[in-house]
C-alpha cells in the first residue's frame, strides 16, 4: 500500500512537485467552462473551526466542478474535540470519504488528524501556516510575470501564518522574500529570512507587494499603531518596480494595511488570486487523490495545454 498523499506544509515537497501541480493548476483553469470529470464519485469532507469564506467556497466549488461530493462541518457538528478523540475521528472519517480538508487553529491538532487518517489530508489553514493560499499566490504570480524565479517578493505588516508559508516556498521557486515588519517582531522571523524594519528598503525593486491584516480572527482588540509606518500605500508602491503586483490574501480590513487607491488600483490582482484558489485546489486535490484512481489523462483534458 503506497503512503497517504497529504498537503501539510510546503517544506515537505520537492520543487518539482509543486511546479507541477500548478502547470495543472493552469492548465485546470483554462478548463474552467468544460471541467473534466475526475473526481466522479469521490467525496471531500471540509472541517472548520472557524468563518470562512474563500477555503470553503474554492474547495467545495472545486470538488463539485470536477465531479465529486463534499461534506461540511464546523466544529459545532463534529465530535472532534468534544467527546471523541482526533485519532477516533481521522480513523472514522477515513472510512466515510475519499479525502479531508481541514481549516483548524491548532497546527498541532491538524498533525495528529494527519497522523491516524488513512485518506489524503489537505491543510486549508492552520495558525502555523497556509500553503494552499501560497500555492494560488504564486500560480498569480505566474500569470502576471511570467515565474516566481528570480523575483522579490516584500511582505509587510505582522509575522504569521501566510508569510511562514511564503518562507518555506522562497527556495523551491527561486524568489527573493523579504518582510518588512516593526521592531518589536524582529525577534519572531526565523532564522535566514531576511528582513529590515524599513518599509521603503523592503519596497525597493519589488516585483511583488504583499500585506494580510493586522488583526487576524481571534485577535480582536489587538492594537495596530506600530503596524501603521508598514502599509501598502502609493508612495509606498511607488519604491517597488513599475510593473509589481499587489497581493493580498483576503479579507481586508478597509483601509489598514492597504490603502483603497492601491487594493482598486491598476496593480492589484487580489481578485485573480482569490480566483485561483479555486484552481490551485483542484490540482493540489488531483494531487493528492491519484493513487484513488484519479485519472487527468483522458482526451478531453489536456494538461500540457
Amino acid at each position: 500500500m503506497k503512503d497517504v498523499r497529504h498537503f501539510i506544509d510546503l517544506k515537505d515537497f520537492d520543487a518539482d512537485t509543486l511546479k507541477g501541480i500548478l502547470k495543472k493548476a493552469h492548465a485546470l483553469k483554462a478548463e474552467k467552462y468544460n471541467p473534466p470529470q475526475i473526481f466522479t464519485g469521490l467525496t471531500l469532507a471540509m472541517m472548520f473551526d472557524k468563518r470562512s469564506t474563500r477555503t470553503r467556497m474554492s474547495f467545495e466549488v472545486a470538488m463539485k466542478q470536477l465531479g465529486g461530493h463534499t461534506v461540511v462541518m464546523n466544529k459545532e457538528e463534529s465530535q472532534i474535540g468534544g467527546a471523541e478523540s482526533i485519532e477516533s475521528t481521522a480513523q472514522v472519517m477515513s472510512r466515510f470519504v475519499d479525502a479531508i480538508m481541514v481549516r483548524m487553529s491548532n497546527h498541532e491538532d491538524f498533525l495528529e488528524l494527519c497522523k491516524y487518517a488513512k485518506v489524503p489530508v489537505i491543510n486549508g489553514m492552520t495558525n502555523r501556516s497556509h500553503p494552499c493560499q501560497i500555492m494560488a499566490d504564486l500560480m498569480t504570480v505566474e500569470e502576471k510575470l511570467g515565474n516566481a524565479d528570480g523575483k522579490k517578493i516584500a511582505w509587510f505588516g505582522d509575522y504569521n501564518n501566510v508569510s511562514q508559508s511564503y518562507i518555506e516556498a522562497a527556495p523551491l521557486f527561486g524568489y527573493e522574500f523579504v518582510m518588512a515588519l516593526p521592531e518589536d517582531l524582529n525577534g519572531n522571523v526565523p532564522d535566514g529570512v531576511a528582513f529590515t524594519n524599513d518599509a521603503q528598503e523592503a519596497a525597493s525593486g519589488a516585483d511583488v507587494i504583499v500585506t494580510d491584516t493586522w488583526v487576524s480572527m481571534g485577535q480582536e482588540g489587538k492594537d495596530i499603531k506600530k503596524f501603521w509606518p508598514y502599509q501598502v500605500n502609493a508612495e509606498l508602491m511607488g519604491h517597488a518596480n513599475k510593473d509589481a503586483i499587489f497581493l493580498h490574501c483576503l479579507p481586508m480590513h478597509e483601509w489598514e494595511e492597504v490603502s483603497e487607491n492601491v487594493a482598486k488600483g491598476p496593480q492589484s490582482v487580489i481578485y485573480d488570486e482569490a480566483e485561483n484558489r479555486l484552481h490551485a485546489q483542484k490540482a493540489i486535490l488531483a494531487w493528492c487523490l491519484e493513487d484513488a484512481g484519479v485519472s487527468v489523462k483522458q482526451d478531453s483534458f489536456n494538461f500540457a495545454a
